[in-house]
């Protein structure tokens, strides 16, 4: 398609392709890009000074950052609640499934999101950014149910993110390829910038925290430790490139190529599985790589086909290109 169109023109574009759509995706990812631009301009103006109203009972900066964290979470449940396509959502920030309230119409999706992530460099400022995921509920009942959201990643039909920097990009995937979206402020609209993303096999950049380093397993370590070893057959060492937020690393990544790893913390009791929670934050990005030609892993299985336990459940994180990657699991798992 022409460069410029907007994402809607691009989802309906998309929808008269398939002679079975209902028109249900439309809907929620027009709302999801709404939404994005609400918080879009929230961030934009987000300064540790004055121009967020911080909450009484914390001060300061974690002021801030709560009160931009619960703008952008409200703002998705309201925005998403009344389309009636959902039987329920899931945020990162909610300990339970959010319901569709009962004043409105209810389908047959679970939305699962992160309605900021990286949102402690918000006073740098680095980018930062949500993530959301859609599932065809599972239960034959009007209200979704915990299940519904416990489904392995590869069940997903839609995943994507918005990332808030110098500029702010819309990614998502349908499962037909990944295509990014520019906002153009002059005209509040989402524009196609990047059709059809392709994420090279072997990149040049590792992203990983290394101040973790002495709670990695050895195995973990030499596969850190590859990366960072002069090559000249194979490009390497890789520059080092970690800013602590999960979806910015990501997305630089996906365009020029690279590694995110966020290994299991082993020897750390206070993180013993790592950080990422794997429905919310990790399934999403892990459907969009591979369907941009990378993989994503815990190190020792394909992360889309892992079985979520409850919805907070962490997991190591692999993610990248394939080659790249398929070199960090054959290290770990003592193949090389």
């Amino acid at each position: 398609m022409a460069k410029g169109i907007t994402v809607t023109e691009f989802i309906l574009s998309s929808q008269k392709e398939q002679p079975e759509a209902t028109g249900a995706f439309t809907s929620i990812l027009s709302e999801l890009t709404i939404a994005a631009k609400i918080i879009a301009q929230k961030v934009g103006k987000a300064n540790l000074s004055d121009a967020l109203d911080t909450i009484e009972s914390v001060s300061g900066d974690e002021g801030v950052v709560q009160k931009l964290h619960e703008f952008a979470n409200s703002t998705i449940v309201n925005r998403l609640s009344h389309v009636g396509c959902l039987s329920c959502m899931a945020s990162k920030m909610n300990t339970d499934l959010i319901p569709i309230p009962k004043k409105y119409a209810k389908g047959n999706y679970v939305l699962i999101f992160d309605p900021l992530g990286g949102i402690t460099n918000i006073d740098v400022p680095v980018a930062i950014g949500s993530i959301f995921s859609l599932f065809k509920k599972r239960g034959i009942g009007e209200f979704g149910m915990m299940a519904d959201a416990l489904q392995p990643g590869c069940e997903q039909v839609a995943a994507g993110y918005c990332i808030y920097g110098s500029s702010t990009m819309m990614v998502y995937t349908t499962g037909d390829g990944v295509h990014g979206f520019t906002l153009q402020p002059s005209i509040g609209e989402f524009l196609l910038s990047h059709e059809n993303i392709r994420i090279p096999k072997t990149g040049k950049t590792y992203s990983v925290n290394e101040g973790n380093y002495c709670f990695w397993e050895e195995n973990v370590q030499d596969a850190i430790e590859y990366f960072k070893t002069p090559d000249l057959k194979t490009g390497r060492p890789y520059t080092g490139r970690y800013t602590g937020s999960f979806v910015t690393d990501f997305h630089r990544n996906l365009l020029k190529g690279g590694i995110y790893m966020y290994p299991e913390n082993s020897k750390d009791p206070s993180k013993p599985h790592g950080k990422l929670m794997l429905t919310c934050e990790v399934n999403p990005l892990a459907y969009i790589v591979e369907q941009a030609g990378g993989h994503a892993s815990t190190g020792t299985e394909r992360i889309l086909n892992i079985e979520p336990k409850h919805l907070h459940q962490r997991v190591p994180v692999f993610i990248g290109g394939m080659d790249d990657v398929r070199m960090a699991e054959d290290i770990i798992q003592g193949k090389r």
